[in-house]
């Protein structure tokens, strides 16, 4: 049951929280400054994907731009769309794109899916980021995202720098990169798991409201209720009515 208090006891309580969160926003931008500091690997193998604009190597996927993130997106060869975690996250990916862009920063998602299914996907959400196929390429098994079945035989798969229980042949990260003025190509920066949460806005709207996420159902994450955007029961227009989703409907 949620105490409620005299407004004096909740003012008293509110500053007090926010002494906690002012903590927490200076260890971040200490965390912060020391992941820029951190020491960076250069990029020594040719890696080329496939992309609607014919095959691309790492330093292209750059663009015009000196940094590039990878969202190394859950989507297996014989999968018939991406995994609904990873698209929760890409869903925020357009809207912040277009700001960081202009701070020399490119976006690119790399999945094992083929080309042509990571098109029909990417029509079907609605999104506009490059996102290319690395099916011909190790670059997944290198970055410890995808896992061949030799890998799985164990039991036990290298994920975020240890060895862990897994039988999924996908798992998520997120990885940065810097071109420098030369070409060469280095591995700044990758992180798993629940590592890329602040790159999901919804989760930092829910965590301000009194039931935050609230994800008690029986895998206790994101799956309990989360849904790839075009299958939920009704969809939710900018001007705040909902309206049915002939999507949904058409998929029953």
């Amino acid at each position: 049951m949620t105490n409620i208090v005299p407004r004096d006891e909740w003012v008293a309580a509110q500053k007090a929280h926010l002494a906690r969160e002012k903590e927490l926003t200076r260890f971040r931008d200490e965390l912060s400054a020391e992941r820029r500091a951190l020491p960076w690997v250069k990029v020594d193998k040719h890696y080329v994907f496939d992309s609607v604009d014919g095959k691309k190597t790492l330093a292209d996927l750059f663009e015009n731009r000196s940094q590039l993130i990878v969202q190394h997106f859950m989507f297996a060869p014989d999968w018939q769309e991406g995994c609904v975690g990873c698209s929760f996250q890409a869903d925020h990916v357009d809207a912040a794109r277009q700001h960081f862009e202009h701070r020399d920063v490119t976006f690119a998602a790399v999945s094992r899916a083929p080309i042509g299914k990571i098109e029909a996907y990417k029509r079907r959400m609605d999104w506009y980021f490059n996102w290319v196929s690395s099916f011909d390429s190790d670059f997944n098994f290198d970055f410890h995202v995808s896992f061949r079945p030799e890998d799985l035989a164990g039991g036990e798969v290298y994920y975020n720098y240890r060895l862990i229980e897994n039988s999924s042949s996908e798992l998520p990260g997120i990885s940065t990169f810097y071109k420098d003025e030369s070409g060469d190509v280095f591995h700044v920066f990758s992180s798993f798991g629940r590592g890329d949460e602040l790159l999901i806005g919804a989760y930092n709207y829910l965590d301000l409201t009194p039931k935050g996420r609230d994800e008690t159902g029986p895998n206790g994450d994101l799956t309990d209720w989360v849904r790839h955007h075009d299958k939920y029961e009704k969809k939710v227009s900018v001007a705040g009515s909902s309206e049915p989703d002939a999507c949904c409907c058409a998929a029953g």
